[in-house]
């Protein structure tokens, strides 16, 4: 299974609370909500195009119980956007949450995480998408699990917050497989493994 993660991004790297002003403010982070102004059609259609592609999910505690909380709840126009995440199966890295998880189709990883992740790359065909999870996709980027990183990136700069690039000194190399300018300006990206 290819694993896919996908980011909401500023042009510094931070990945933090793209979506509400109440999203994630750890660390004293002021600018939740950040994001969504950079959104246009292409956009839009982009988001949708990734979770009809993927064939599964991966989530970090903090991202799922957020999603959790809203996705299964969706109606009208945004159930575009629920229905690959509520339909699809969903895995979860946690050492804090317990089973039975209750969004439908969730499943929490057991064991070592790296080790899990690892073993449900290898079991079948199809792209796992990590969407948000900072502290997560920044984990498996650190040990060379990331096969492709679809990011748009948007114009702004934010000073500080959460990014996904680990900071151990290790080289890691990828190829531009895909850019598309927004009306808004900014990027829709694609890198895979050099």
């Amino acid at each position: 299974m290819k694993l896919v993660v996908v980011e909401w991004m500023s042009l510094d790297g931070v990945v933090q609370a793209p979506g509400a002003p109440d999203e994630d403010p750890s660390g004293g982070f002021a600018h939740g909500g950040w994001h969504l102004r950079w959104f246009d059609d292409t956009s839009r259609q982009w988001v949708v195009d990734n979770l009809n592609a993927a064939s599964a999910f991966l989530f970090g505690r903090s991202t799922y119980e957020r999603f959790a909380a809203h996705w299964p709840h969706v109606t009208g126009p945004e159930r575009v956007v629920a229905d690959p995440l509520n339909s699809k199966p969903k895995f979860v890295v946690s050492s804090t949450l317990a089973p039975p998880l209750t969004w439908a189709h969730s499943s929490l990883l057991t064991g070592e995480a790296i080790k899990a992740v690892a073993g449900l790359r290898e079991s079948g065909d199809g792209e796992l998408h990590v969407i948000g999870s900072a502290r997560l996709a920044q984990t498996l980027i650190a040990h060379d699990l990331v096969d492709e990183l679809r990011l748009m990136v948007d114009p702004v700069l934010l000073g500080g917050g959460k990014r996904i690039w680990p900071q151990d000194g290790r080289l890691a190399s990828f190829r531009l497989a895909d850019a598309e300018p927004t009306s808004t300006g900014a990027l829709l990206l694609s890198y895979v493994r050099a």
